[in-house]
């Protein structure tokens, strides 16, 4: 346990606690159990860390680890926990919890066996398919990391510490919130900037390495994450990239699953079953119509990436028509279900949304109550006309 304690104090001393994410002073971190899955780079292992370093004085009460380290090829979890609860340990955090081979059946003896310790883990957004299948998730609270926020990159920029805004106070006084956020900075090349690379928290290691950081983090999903999780062959990565590599050229896409099926060598049930790992892994959204009956082997109706900094990554389709559906959809599904409308583009509970540019009409929408045009390259909008950005400030 010696390897893992001196990782754990360094990287405890190189964590930066001047800033946190959304989702932390959402977390109940006295519960006994907390699980804090998401996509990878959204930030998962400094929230652990930087919750530590402000929170423990005597920092032998907790310890840090990572599943993916070499000293569990031959140690269990239960070794750690029994070793550290033994030398008075309190408050075990566990990250990446998915490389390591039934992670659930070892968790849930932790938390029988030792009544007083408590345990908090991360993994992949994957792991969100675990928690109504197993004896575990009764025992654990489940927290989603999603990545930044319009209005968290604004912060990370040392642009403002604005509040967030719930969806109807935007669409009921987004004139008001817009200027006030407005007065002291110029929003649209911030957002410009953010749509290519702000989402995922390593952007604040530079913007040089940005692009390979984030393929780097898309083959680690394909390759690692999902065979982690899903007992899949090697061939099938192959597929999941090449399905992904597609579709970044097509999206916004209405898929044709026999063509998509052909196009990666598959059969028509595994390449919507490999769309659905895409979007548990956070790769890409898939959106259907209200009242549809959505499971594993339902064909969505419209396709897209999970966020801008993704369509982007892949150069092919940077159509600005994608990137304005594509943020307001990511950023919407954070905090509520997003799904197609019969006439505009999306609805989000009673709202009916239309997205397009500065000049874009309500001539769609102009009979449907609570509707809303969504224009993107307006800092401040008018009566229901609502500035694309603004959607950036709901988490």
């Amino acid at each position: 346990m010696d390897s893992l304690v001196k990782i754990y104090l360094r990287l405890l001393q190189e964590t930066d606690a001047s800033t946190f994410r959304y989702l932390y002073p959402n977390i109940d971190w006295n519960e006994r159990c907390i699980a804090i899955v998401g996509a990878k780079g959204v930030g998962k292992t400094t929230l652990l860390l930087q919750h530590i370093k402000t929170t423990f004085a005597k920092k032998d009460e907790a310890l840090f680890a990572s599943l993916d380290n070499t000293w569990f090829a031959n140690h269990t979890i239960l070794e750690l926990a029994n070793e550290f609860y033994m030398n008075g340990g309190t408050h075990l955090f566990l990250d990446e919890i998915h490389h390591y081979p039934n992670w659930a059946k070892e968790i849930k003896n932790i938390y029988d066996s030792f009544p007083k310790l408590k345990i908090v883990f991360t993994g992949s957004s994957l792991l969100q398919i675990y928690k109504s299948t197993t004896d575990l998730s009764r025992r654990v609270v489940y927290e989603n990391l999603e990545g930044l926020s319009f209005r968290e990159f604004l912060k990370f920029e040392k642009m403002g510490d604005f509040s967030t805004f719930s969806l109807e106070e935007i669409v009921e006084n987004h004139q008001n919130i817009a200027f006030k956020i407005t007065e002291n900075v110029k929003i649209m090349p911030l957002f410009k900037k953010y749509l290519k690379n702000g989402y995922y928290l390593f952007y604040k290691e530079g913007l040089r390495k940005y692009e390979q950081k984030l393929q780097e983090a898309i083959n680690n999903v394909i390759d690692v994450d999902v065979p982690a999780i899903e007992n899949i062959e090697f061939e099938s990565r192959y597929k999941l990239k090449k399905l992904m590599a597609i579709l970044a050229t097509l999206v916004p896409y209405t898929p044709n699953i026999t063509d998509l099926a052909v196009a990666i060598d598959s059969n028509r049930n595994n390449t919507v079953k490999y769309l659905s790992l895409l979007e548990n892994a956070k790769l890409l959204n898939l959106i259907s119509y209200k009242n549809k009956r959505i499971g594993d082997l339902t064909k969505p109706d419209k396709v897209l990436m999970n966020n801008t900094n993704l369509s982007y990554i892949y150069g092919n389709n940077t159509n600005i028509g994608s990137i304005r559906e594509t943020f307001f959809v990511n950023q919407l599904n954070a905090i509520s279900d997003v799904v197609l409308a019969p006439k505009g583009d999306f609805m989000v509970d009673k709202y009916t949304f239309e997205v397009g540019g500065k000049n874009k009409t309500f001539e769609q929408i102009k009979d449907i109550p609570h509707s809303f045009v969504v224009a993107d390259d307006i800092e401040i909008g008018h009566k229901n006309k609502i500035p694309l950005w603004l959607f950036g400030m709901l988490y």
